[in-house]
């Protein structure tokens, strides 16, 4: 009876956290829904690609990923990042199926990474480039979303890079809006971000999604100003694909070129896809947990294998490689999600948006879809943000700055690389001060020195170990006590001995404290074990 009621018990709170999670993951996968589509068909339609593809890969990375990954709140679908690099791929090969067949092989590839268990690299992006890159996105997103919220689309809904394939700038884009806006996308876009700030504070209506609204009146809006002088034109507008019948839909579908398997611009393109999608994931991964409510921690491993289980799926229907997207998982963080059912749901929406109601996904105005992005990225990017990292200090303020700076004026990989270069330098400066302790006493005319080695000396301290040995007077008796030290790198240990044997010379006298000839590197599990057993 116990064992009964126990069963019961767990059955019924298994059912209220499902109950509780679905009323913030349903209207999520709406919000997420929104958001994605637009940015599918931008990304196919600058990478050179069928329009249909973009929508594959954002179907399967919603389905596939989404049930295969071990993250709750991370969206995947195509990425900008990969436009230049697929837009390439596809000029070169000249033949989409071979391109099919790159992307299937670089998800072979992300899920042997993935069993290797090289997703460890997720962990050794410091918290500074992590949170810089956060607010960068932040600012693209506002940036880039302006011109659309102004009614200017010169580029593609969803590009991420400073320099734009219509030879415009970010921030030219800006200056060319102002000269060129649509009152009606103005009124659309400024309605439409009231919405989203107010909407949630009115508990009587707050169930309903304010995206949801916002898109309603955004449809009903473009249809008051349609016939007038100020009407959206059709590049202002989702343009989703309409079909006419299964036999069309099925006939969108192709086969990968498997005869290209051993091509070696196929194999070159298909590992420069998976190292670059698998670095985007990665740091997309760092960053929503780091925005997570419930503080959830990723594993990283197993976001490599669905990672490449997805892109095996996608390259193998005829879609475009697929990432973990900042953009869609923060859109789906902020939209209140809890668990992976909302990417999931995402996915399914996308494939029913796209086969039953194409014609009324159509009408939406891509102004009220930029004011989604809009109060997305300016609670990526808060003032707050910057005030919390400068009190941290210059070593974390830094690199927080330069990666900001440098995601926005270039692109994401190139912008964290000069980030995590900045936040090295910090780092190795700290390790350069912190190797050693040092006591100076006299006796009569001669001076004692006492040397304290730190518990970790690596060969990071070499450098200030080497200047402090160098700078030691004349007639000096130094003793270098390694008693902490758990470990001291052979090149360190190396400059000591070569110190001791050429002290005589200065008439230094040198004695050496439980300082082995060899160090092995500690464990540290054994370590933590130790520990707990002491």
């Amino acid at each position: 009876m116990q064992n009964d009621h126990a069963a019961h018990s767990g059955s019924s709170l298994k059912k209220y956290f499902l109950a509780k999670n679905l009323k913030k993951d349903i209207p999520s996968s709406i919000v997420v829904f929104l958001v994605a589509l637009p940015l599918c068909l931008g990304i196919a339609l600058a990478s050179g690609a069928p329009l249909f593809a973009g929508l594959l890969a954002g179907i399967v990375g919603g389905i596939v990923i989404g049930s295969a990954s071990g993250s709750q709140l991370s969206v995947s679908g195509p990425a900008a990042g990969l436009t230049v690099i697929v837009l390439g791929a596809i000029t070169q090969l000249n033949n989409y199926p071979m391109f099919m067949m790159a992307v299937m092989l670089a998800g072979a590839l992300q899920i042997v990474l993935g069993l290797i268990k090289a997703g460890t690299i997720g962990n050794y992006f410091p918290s500074s480039v992590i949170e810089g890159m956060l607010a960068a996105i932040g600012l693209i997103l506002i940036l880039k979303q302006l011109p659309h919220a102004l009614g200017v689309d010169s580029d593609f809904f969803g590009d991420e890079g400073f320099f734009q394939r219509d030879h415009e700038n970010t921030f030219s884009a800006i200056q060319t809006a102002l000269g060129h806006f649509s009152l009606a996308a103005i009124v659309i876009s400024s309605v439409s971000i009231a919405i989203l700030l107010l909407w949630p504070k009115i508990k009587a209506v707050s169930i309903v999604p304010a995206p949801l609204i916002v898109v309603v009146v955004g449809i009903a809006l473009s249809l008051v100003f349609k016939g007038s002088a100020n009407a959206l034109r059709p590049e202002q507008l989702v343009a989703l694909p309409v079909i006419n019948g299964w036999d069309e839909f099925t006939g969108l579908f192709r086969m990968p070129d498997f005869s290209s398997i051993t091509n070696p611009k196929v194999l070159v393109i298909a590992a420069t896809i998976a190292i670059v999608a698998s670095l985007e994931s990665l740091l997309s991964l760092e960053a929503i947990d780091k925005i997570d409510p419930i503080k959830r921690v990723s594993p990283t491993n197993r976001e490599l294998v669905a990672q490449g289980l997805g892109n095996m799926t996608s390259g193998f229907l005829g879609g475009l490689p697929i990432t973990s997207v900042i953009v869609r998982s923060s859109a789906n963080t902020n939209a209140g999600a809890r668990t992976k059912l909302s990417a999931i749901m995402h996915g399914f929406l996308l494939l029913l948006s796209f086969l039953f109601i194409p014609t009324i996904i159509n009408m939406i105005p891509l102004a009220c879809l930029a004011a989604i992005l809009l109060v997305t990225g300016y609670r990526l990017t808060r003032i707050a943000l910057f005030k919390h990292m400068y009190h941290k200090g210059w070593d974390q303020f830094v690199p927080f700055v330069a990666t900001v700076l440098a995601v926005l004026f270039t692109d994401l990989l190139k912008g964290v690389g000069i980030g995590m270069a900045v936040s090295i330098f910090y780092l190795l400066r700290t390790n350069m001060r912190n190797p050693f302790f040092y006591k100076i006493q006299e006796e009569g005319n001669r001076k004692n020195l006492r040397i304290k080695l730190a518990e970790e000396v690596s060969f990071l301290n070499k450098a200030s170990i080497q200047v402090m040995l160098n700078n030691i007077p004349k007639e000096t008796t130094v003793t270098i006590d390694g008693t902490n030290s758990r470990y001291i790198d052979p090149d360190v240990l190396e400059t000591i001995y070569n110190f001791k044997h050429n002290a005589y010379t200065k008439g230094i006298i040198v004695v050496l404290e439980n300082i082995k000839k060899h160090y092995v590197v500690p464990k540290i599990n054994s370590n933590i074990k130790q520990e707990l057993e002491n």
